[in-house]
Order: structure tokens, then sequence, then C-alpha cells
């Protein structure tokens, strides 16, 4: 399990516009890479809202926002375009990076048990470095908190 201080697994992952986002070409500044199951469900839905709200104040901090899931660019660019998000989102159906950050779990829900994203967020140092980890994310007041976190690394 990655805690705080561990060098950030590298991944290189295309993105809903058509291009790739590599973690180790983004060092030099602040990356709030955060995990979600399934786009347009209610509360990924509310966690990339959250984050696109903030968005101009984690540029002000210079960091970027990247949302990782399962699905697919395509899923990626109607979810973009159905809430009008403005953070960036990359597409892992094959888990490489899930699984580099150990966010693919056994989860429960009715009785059942399947395996899926555990909605998790990595604030990334400008060094590469893992500064803070949030795991079983509850959305609201999360993309605050991760706000908050950033302005304390630049401190």
């Amino acid at each position: 399990m990655l805690e705080t201080g561990q060098k950030a697994p590298d991944f290189d992952l295309p993105t809903d516009a058509g291009g790739t986002v590599r973690l180790s070409k983004l060092k030099g500044s602040p990356v709030v890479v955060y995990f979600y199951p399934k786009d347009s469900t209610s509360g990924c839905t509310r966690e990339a809202q959250s984050f696109s709200a903030l968005s101009n104040e984690f540029r002000a901090f210079g960091a970027r926002i990247i949302g990782i899931s399962p699905d697919g660019t395509e899923s990626h660019a109607k979810f973009r375009a159905k809430y009008d998000l403005t953070v960036e989102l990359a597409a892992d159906p094959d888990r490489k990076a899930i699984d580099a950050y150990g966010v693919w779990v056994e989860k429960s829900m009715y009785g059942r048990k399947y395996m899926g994203v555990d909605r998790s967020t990595f604030l990334i140092d400008s060094k590469g470095k893992i500064a803070r980890v949030w795991r079983r994310v509850k959305v609201p007041g999360h993309a605050e908190e991760v706000l908050e976190a950033v302005k304390a690394l630049g401190s």
C-alpha cells in the first residue's frame, strides 16, 4: 500500500481530450490524482463537479487535477460534456495505474462482493513523491480538503 513519502508510481494514460498524460512529465508542480469508480454515477459526478468548481484555485497554486477511472476515453468525453467538467480525465481500462496505486479492491453492496475502484486521492508533490493520501473518500468537502493540502505544500 502506497504511503506518504514514497515515489508516486508513473503512469501514461489516454485522456478524454485525445492526448495522453504521463505523471513523470509533470514534475515541478503538484498533481492531484483522484481515482473514482465510474463516469456519470452520483458520487463520481459530485466529486468531479467539486474538483471542477475549485480548478481555478488549484491552478493558482500550480496544481493539476487528474481523475482516473476504468472507463474509456469516449465515456470520459461524454461525462465531461454532460457536466461541463474542467478536470482532466484519464482512462485506465487495463487498470495499470489503478493497480499500481492499490485502489482495485474487494467491495460489498447489498451483501454481494465484487471488485472495484476504492475512491481515493493522492497528492503528489513537485518532486514526484506522495505528499498525502486519502482512501475511502467521502465526497462532501473532499475537494476543499485537498485544496488546503495543496496550499500547505506551497507554504
